[in-house]
């Protein structure tokens, strides 16, 4: 029993040393703004030490989290709090490790016992920020159950989708979708267990604030295999509807070291804020992951809307040092006269999920004297390129290759191109199929082998290196289209669209702008008896159906009417349409110039 005992702990140790790399210790509240990296000495360096070891054996609850409470125990830990939540009532809760190790062995216990939850099972998690989202995060680690996270903007019709096509056997969610679950939940033959956050109770819920004060503390750990299945994201695509992407315990457990220890540079003494949506993995990345495994604090402030004022505001009314959100939020906040915000304890600033401007990044520079450092990245993987500190920054490049992959631009058979050349944006797999990367798309063995071409990986996403190693985003090379970091595939539109009874065809494209880098835009060939509606108020129908059909952040926002009276109109309506969308092409794939 000793021996087994003392192995587990040596174990635990293993995997904790792979992971935690301390940096200077720093006083919370210090005005400390400095480019030089605390975890590493420049990109060489980095590349040459991030080097981990896969066990068999990995679970990120107990062999990270749990070992971040050890430590907070014995003193070995600065004083910050492991989570810290508040929202714009003035409401504000604090967790340390040890809190939260408590709080979710109770969810855990809430998940075998109350939801018979077996290891697999798959469990969709749809709550905004809540502190209960972050506990059933942990909960799902420690029961080996499969997390599916989604976007609470979801409509019935998605929850449908989301829950037939993953089999899931549980449901969390809250008052605003219960009701969406009900609607279909007969449909859905796997669904058996069902867990409202509510203040109020609900008829064939389970009340998870109820079940909280019951539930004991007293969990074991499920021994997870490294390789095992851990979380699923649903990702959109060009065709079909969204693709569940499938993660192990460790190609995000582990893997997000990368983005932790170099990209945001974390070490225990930092604050960390992510704005990221909960339903994308990119929450994963920033707002679980790569904080926890720095032994970082995850803060987080709960607005049911995005408001430029609050987000200035509370960054420099708490010390939080390191700020994650996308170009569209940097955008909205260097419109705001943020003269009178003092952000005395923020020192590094990062973006992610669509290209940033260098505009944008030099009017930030000019009003906080904070660079924002660019990263690069996929549901499917964990960071691919980016800034990192006591690098030069290249205004509008995405940076450099993290240490977790070797990036190359490659051609249509898979041959590496040199600088300057675009291509696509590829990850080498082969001989050695990197664990930073997503293992399948669940159910869709053709899509899986798609991604493939010869030795490497292919993002879908076109590019190219300069001469300095530097790499830079071009497009898209399907027609996702990505507005304020969310990822819109055209064919979902459509078939809102279509679904309209003014609308006899539809065509779905990306259109520029200022503020969220690109939208949806529309073409909406019209029904007969529609066409002499007052088409002002006709766009506002179609894109309220839309954005009651499904998610509204997918809504277009420009919509063009095309009306139909005969052939020769015909033929004039797919030349416009296609017009459209090969000058879209045209400027977008126009040949780079290679910056030095």
């Amino acid at each position: 029993m000793l021996a087994r005992v003392t192995m587990k702990m040596l174990h635990h140790a293993k995997c904790f040393q792979r992971l935690a790399i301390f940096g200077s210790v720093r006083a919370l509240h210090k005005d400390n703004r400095t480019a030089t990296p605390q975890n590493f000495s420049n990109y060489e360096s980095m590349k040459q030490d991030f080097k981990l070891g896969i066990p068999e054996y990995f679970n990120f609850a107990e062999d990270v989290l749990d070992q971040w409470t050890d430590k907070e125990k014995a003193g070995k830990k600065p004083s910050n709090p492991a989570f810290w939540w508040i929202n714009r009532n003035g409401e504000e809760m604090r967790w340390s490790f040890e809190e939260l190790g408590s709080l979710s062995r109770k969810f855990a216990n809430i998940l075998s016992e109350v939801c018979s939850l077996q290891r697999g099972d798959r469990v969709i998690l749809i709550l905004p920020r809540v502190p209960e989202w972050w506990l059933a995060n942990v909960a799902c680690l420690r029961t080996g159950t499969v997390l599916i996270p989604g976007t609470t903007q979801l409509t019935q019709k998605d929850i449908l989708y989301r829950l037939q096509s993953s089999k899931a056997n549980c449901i969390i969610t809250n008052d605003v979708l219960a009701p969406a679950v009900d609607a279909v939940a007969s449909k859905c033959e796997n669904l058996h267990s069902k867990l409202i956050v509510s203040e109020n109770s609900r008829e064939g819920w389970g009340n998870l604030k109820e079940l909280m004060k019951h539930a004991s503390d007293s969990h074991t750990c499920v021994k997870t295999k490294h390789n095992e299945i851990m979380a699923i994201f649903f990702t959109s695509g060009t065709s079909g509807y969204p693709k569940m992407t499938a993660h192990t315990h460790s190609s995000f457990g582990l893997g997000l070291s990368v983005n932790g220890r170099f990209w945001l540079d974390l070490t225990p003494s930092d604050v960390m804020w992510n704005t990221s949506d909960t339903g994308w993995a990119k929450s994963a990345w920033s707002s679980v992951f790569s904080p926890w495994i720095q032994g970082a604090c995850v803060f987080t402030h709960h607005l049911p809307r995005f408001e430029p004022t609050s987000i200035l505001q509370t960054l420099s009314k708490y010390p939080i040092t390191v700020f994650c959100s996308a170009p569209t939020v940097y955008r909205m906040l260097v419109q705001n006269d943020m003269t009178s915000y003092k952000f005395k304890s923020l020192k590094h600033c990062v973006s992610a999920g669509e290209p940033i401007t260098p505009d944008v990044t030099e009017k930030w520079r000019n009003k906080t004297g904070l660079d924002i450092y660019e990263g690069y990245g996929q549901t499917e993987t964990v960071l691919i390129c980016g800034n990192f500190k006591g690098m030069k920054i290249k205004p509008g490049s995405m940076g450099k290759p993290s240490p977790a992959f070797n990036v190359k631009i490659v051609d249509v058979n898979g041959n590496v191109l040199p600088p300057g050349q675009e291509g696509d944006i590829g990850i080498q797999v082969l001989p050695n199929r990197p664990f930073g990367l997503f293992t399948h798309y669940v159910d869709n063995p053709s899509k899986t082998a798609s991604t493939l071409r010869g030795n490497f990986y292919i993002t879908g996403d076109r590019g190219y290196m300069d001469k300095d190693g530097y790499f830079w985003f071009v497009a898209r090379a399907d027609d996702v289209i990505l507005s304020s970091g969310y990822r819109i595939g055209p064919f979902e539109v459509e078939n809102a669209l279509n679904e309209h009874p003014s609308v006899a065809e539809s065509a779905v494209v990306s259109s520029p702008d200022p503020i969220r880098g690109e939208v949806v835009k529309a073409f909406v060939v019209l029904n007969p008896d529609y066409k002499s509606h007052d088409q002002e108020q006709l766009i506002k129908e179609i894109q309220e159906h839309v954005k009651k059909t499904t998610a509204p952040y997918k809504y277009p926002r420009k919509v063009g009417i095309l009306i139909i009276t005969n052939i020769c109109s015909v033929l004039w309506t797919i030349s416009t349409v296609y017009f459209y969308i090969l000058m879209n092409i045209f400027f977008t794939h126009a040949a780079p110039h290679v910056p030095n």
